[in-house]
Order: C-alpha cells, then sequence, then structure tokens
C-alpha cells in the first residue's frame, strides 16, 4: 500500500509541474478490511507479523488528509485480470470493464 501511495504522490508532483493541479484526495483501492483497520488505528497491533516501518508514513497520509482508503471487493478489482489466473467468467467480465476485444475474433 505505501509503494502505490508513494507513486500517486509522485504522479501528483509530475501532474502539478505540467500544470495540472489537484486538489483532491487520492484514494486509494483495498481489497483488504484487515488492512483498512490497522492502516487507520492509532494502535499498534502486536498481532501483525508483517507490519513494516511505513505504518507511520500510511497513518500520516491519512490523518492529513492526503489519502482516503476505500473497501473494494476482490471481485471487483479490475487489475487482477493482469496479476492473476482468474476463472473463465471473471476474466471476461474484467476484460470487458477495460473494453478489451479480441481482434482474431471473426466479424
Amino acid at each position: 500500500m505505501d509503494h502505490g501511495i508513494c507513486e500517486g504522490m509522485w504522479l501528483q508532483r509530475i501532474l502539478k509541474e505540467l500544470g495540472i493541479i489537484s486538489n483532491s484526495t487520492m484514494t486509494v483501492l483495498c481489497d483488504n478490511k484487515a488492512t483498512i483497520s490497522i492502516a487507520k488505528n492509532p494502535v499498534q497491533h502486536d498481532r501483525t507479523k508483517h507490519m513494516e516501518i511505513d505504518h507511520p508514513f500510511i497513518k500520516e497520509k491519512l490523518e492529513g488528509g492526503t489519502i482516503r482508503l476505500m473497501y473494494i471487493p476482490s471481485s471487483h478489482q479490475t487489475v487482477d485480470i493482469l496479476t492473476k489466473a482468474l476463472p473463465k467468467a471473471t476474466y471476461e467480465n474484467m476484460k470487458s470493464k477495460l473494453g478489451m476485444l479480441d481482434i482474431y475474433f471473426p466479424t
């Protein structure tokens, strides 16, 4: 999540340099409710074994209003078509969302 936030902030800076200024809050979509809860909760969770040093960075950006975390179910994660093997029905649904066409499909 922290890498995605850094990339989004970098893109905002590039756009600002190009004269495209956006003062809106960056929305980060996440399909893990526990991750969102840990990021929003100021209490450190001792039971999280994969907590890294970037937790304060995410918390700072949340509190400063730079980012907003929003839950999205895994079934709506369009990027999964690029990163995972999916069942055919899910693949076709994601493909249509991206507007991809089969150039070999007979017309």
